[in-house]
């Protein structure tokens, strides 16, 4: 008989294990891999027990743990489908020309994402963007959304000024939020889709890290079907005493069979590489007064920590500069928080240990630091801490939980391990090659648990699983990244065959 998306087989037939941390018996040999009740009850020697129910034959395949993306802004990954991609343009004037030409949507706006201006040659001006953009309100969100440019309609709309059109940090947060603020039903129907799409990556759950009051919409969204992935969701300083009054604690389910579930306290307490806003120690090139911004005072991190803990919330705190880490750590060692920090770009020396003895988990991007190598190399040129620092981390003891910060990268689980295993893409040489990491961690690390749980699968586990094309173990780098998922399971569901 044959299986469907949404069936739940009873065997997984002929399947290879893979990792380095199993302590089963079994090698290179296949195994049938029995499932009931949404459960691993048994995995045995391919045919050895008889095989009952419905068999999905993955005999040539391997069997993974489910992946996660520990970092997404679902919504705003979502709509990139209906926005100007700007991730080619190599200046400012090309990504303008760009916009001259992008569709209008239906809220009269015209949106583009992805561009990256810290080396373009000339500077964002209102009047290269009104030359060609006119009275149609046009938005341009950087890569890693810091910033945005505005043409003079957009900025009127929106109630704000810039001499440049350029907002960047809170103001730019509070355009994207009112972007994503679609229409429901098609913001809606844009996610399901996307996180369909990640389901045949391989992805079993993400972290959703929208800037909205994500409850009512994932509530919303599992009325109306949602089954394609588990979630955990985020909330922001500004709707915390509303988590709170609602009696939200991390973990808690929204639904009886706990897919969508609270996740952390979100707080962005620096700015990012790119828009020269990450707090670092030293000051960025040719600008001596710079050491980006540190956009919540350690004071105030204490305090919303402490009341977030006190709450039953973890704790996801975005720090991407050195001096924004340390602070970060310190709050975390001040307030017995647990949780994450969010990108660790750059880490000093001494801080690469308090991870591990804080509890902390590096909650991480590989692929950005393929995207942004020859940034890094310039703006980050004269400082001492170490950038997207994986490999330092390990040894140190962290435990590492990989993801996209979609739509800053994609949402490809085999691009960040192939990012942290080989430290490159497009045939490039690998970019601080001592910080790559094994693939056993890398595809530990990309699972539910992070790098110190392990990949082993074993009887008794959530069947949240992947059957995939070859040995992630083994792969090289274009190899990882072109790896095919046959399969996708959900407490034993398929959400994806392929």
């Amino acid at each position: 008989m044959s299986l469907a998306r949404g069936d739940e087989p009873a065997v997984i037939a002929g399947v290879r294990l893979t990792g380095a941390d199993r302590l089963d018996p079994f090698g290179d040999d296949p195994v049938d891999v029995h499932l009931r009740h949404g459960g691993i009850v048994d995995i045995a020697p391919a045919g050895a027990l008889p095989r009952a129910g419905r068999v999905l034959d993955a005999s040539g395949m391997w069997l993974i743990p489910g992946l996660w993306d520990h970092h997404v802004h679902t919504v705003q990954w979502a709509l990139v489908a209906q926005r100007q991609d700007l991730g080619a343009a190599r200046s400012a004037a090309e990504a303008a020309a760009l916009m001259a030409s992008a569709d209008v949507l239906g809220d009269g706006r015209k949106v583009g994402t992805g561009f990256r201006d810290a080396l373009w040659p000339d500077a964002m001006t209102l009047e290269v963007l009104d030359a060609v953009t006119g009275e149609v309100p046009t938005y341009l969100i950087n890569a890693d959304v810091h910033s945005v440019w505005l043409n003079s309609a957009a900025l009127r709309r929106e109630g704000f000024s810039a001499p440049d059109g350029v907002l960047r940090e809170e103001p730019a947060f509070e355009i994207s939020r009112r972007l994503n603020a679609a229409d429901p039903a098609v913001g809606d129907a844009l996610v399901a889709r996307a996180l369909g799409e990640a389901a045949s990556r391989g992805i079993v759950g993400v972290v959703d890290l929208d800037m909205a009051w994500n409850a009512e919409a994932w509530a919303r969204r599992l009325s109306a079907g949602f089954d394609a992935t588990r979630v955990s969701f985020g909330v922001y300083p500004a709707l915390l005493e509303r988590a709170i009054g609602e009696g939200l604690e991390t973990g808690d389910a929204l639904d009886p069979a706990g897919l969508v579930r609270m996740g952390p306290f979100k707080v962005i307490t620096d700015g990012s590489l790119g828009t020269r806003t990450a707090a670092c120690s030293h000051a960025y090139p040719g600008d001596p007064h710079n050491h980006g911004v540190l956009t919540v005072p350690p004071h105030e991190l204490q305090e919303l920590m402490t009341r977030a803990t006190g709450a039953g919330l973890a704790c996801a705190v975005h720090a991407i500069g050195d001096l924004a880490n340390t602070h970060a750590l310190d709050a975390f060692a001040a307030t017995g928080a647990h949780g994450t920090i969010e990108h660790a770009q750059l880490v000093a020396h001494a801080d690469l240990a308090r991870f591990a003895r804080l509890g902390v988990g590096a909650s991480v991007q590989p692929e950005h630091a393929i995207d942004d190598r020859d940034m890094t190399d310039s703006i980050w040129a004269e400082q001492t801490a170490l950038p997207y620092p994986l490999r330092a981390l390990a040894d140190a003891g962290a435990n590492l939980l990989f993801g996209s910060d979609a739509p800053v990268s994609p949402l490809d689980p085999w691009a960040a391990m192939a990012a942290a295993v080989h430290r490159t893409r497009d045939g490039r040489p690998a970019w601080r090659p001592e910080q790559g990491l094994d693939a056993a961690t890398a595809l530990a690390a990309s699972t539910e648990g992070g790098s110190a749980t392990g990949s082993a699968l074993q009887p008794g586990m959530v069947a949240d699983l992947a059957v995939i094309d070859r040995d992630p173990l083994t792969a090289g780098e274009p190899e990882m990244r072109g790896i095919r998922v046959a399969a996708t399971l959900l407490s034993g569901r398929l959400t994806h065959l392929g």
